[in-house]
């Protein structure tokens, strides 16, 4: 079974390289699907492909920052070279000014030295020959890391999930013991209404009896209740299966709160039970925007 995982996560991994150290960092953060982001040194352009399959294969959903950092002589591909060039256009521009304006002036090698452009990398950034298998190592290590710290805070979102979902199922059960009571109530107050409204009509008090009957049916939370407690069983075995589990939880709130805000209309009217259960209905839709708040950090 796949363990729950959040979309938060951090790992960092250290290998030896050259005369130097590799190290690869992964953070994560939620996001709608998968965002792969790649930060390294030129000298590992060619492997930024590998990097983000292995990554595509080991993550589902979230914001994927990947950090390569190559030892300074792999990532700078050699020493610096002064731009001779742009050195000798700058003392020829120089000069000229200063015989064209009358100035005794001499050039400030330090201030020339500073112009952008004035060092060049001597070579295109080469990375030494066993790089990539050792940056693959490191990443495979960083993803088990990042994944193991994924699985713990999911582990505790899952816990507070399901204290969350058990106070769903209690309030559709005190609901529906209520629920009798509550539609007898209506019951009565519709047929009252109803004289009062026809009062001097000649009208069949059966059938006066019967039309405020089916008014009571139509206001009977029977099917709401079933649903919510069918929609809050779903829930739990979505949780207990694990795996990618965002958009299907997503879709699960949606149809637990349109039944309580079912609820919330058919029960006005009812008398203390009515109160009582808008009460209950209101913890439901309260504990169901708790769960909806912590599904958005799942994978």
């Amino acid at each position: 079974m796949k363990s729950l995982r959040s979309m938060t996560g951090f790992a960092r991994v250290r290998r030896p390289l050259g005369d130097g150290e590799l190290v690869v960092s992964l953070k994560s953060l939620n996001h709608r699907g998968l965002d792969i982001q790649v930060h390294a040194p030129s000298a590992a352009d060619p492997f930024e492909s590998a990097i983000r399959a292995m990554v595509k294969a080991r993550t589902l959903r979230g914001h994927v920052e990947v950090r390569v950092s190559l030892p300074h002589s792999a990532s700078n591909g050699g020493a610096q070279a002064l731009n001779h060039a742009l050195l000798e256009e700058y003392l020829k521009a120089f000069r000229e000014a200063a015989s064209a304006h009358g100035l005794d002036s001499t050039p400030d090698l330090n201030a020339a030295l500073r112009i952008p452009g004035m060092f060049e990398e001597s070579g295109e950034a080469e990375a030494p020959a066993e790089t990539e298998g050792v940056l693959l190592d490191a990443l495979d290590k960083a993803l088990e890391e990042l994944n193991a710290f994924r699985a713990r805070e999911g582990a505790e979102v899952a816990a507070e999930m399901r204290g969350h979902n058990a106070r769903v199922g209690e309030v559709a059960a005190e609901m529906e013991k209520i629920r009798g009571t509550a539609t007898a109530i209506f019951q009565n107050r519709l047929s009252e209404r109803l004289k009062e409204l026809l009062k001097g009509a000649q009208i069949d008090p059966q059938r006066l009896a019967q039309e405020a009957a089916i008014l009571a049916d139509r206001s009977d939370i029977g099917e709401e209740l079933a649903r919510l407690k069918i929609h809050s069983g779903q829930l739990a075995q979505l949780l207990d299966g694990g795996g990618e589990v965002g958009k299907k939880l997503d879709f699960l709130l949606q149809e637990m709160n349109r039944e309580s805000n079912t609820i919330l209309s058919k029960t006005s009217g009812a008398g203390e039970a009515g109160l009582r259960i808008t009460d209950l209905a209101l913890a439901a839709k309260a504990a169901i925007e708790k769960i909806r708040e912590q599904s958005l950090n799942l994978e």
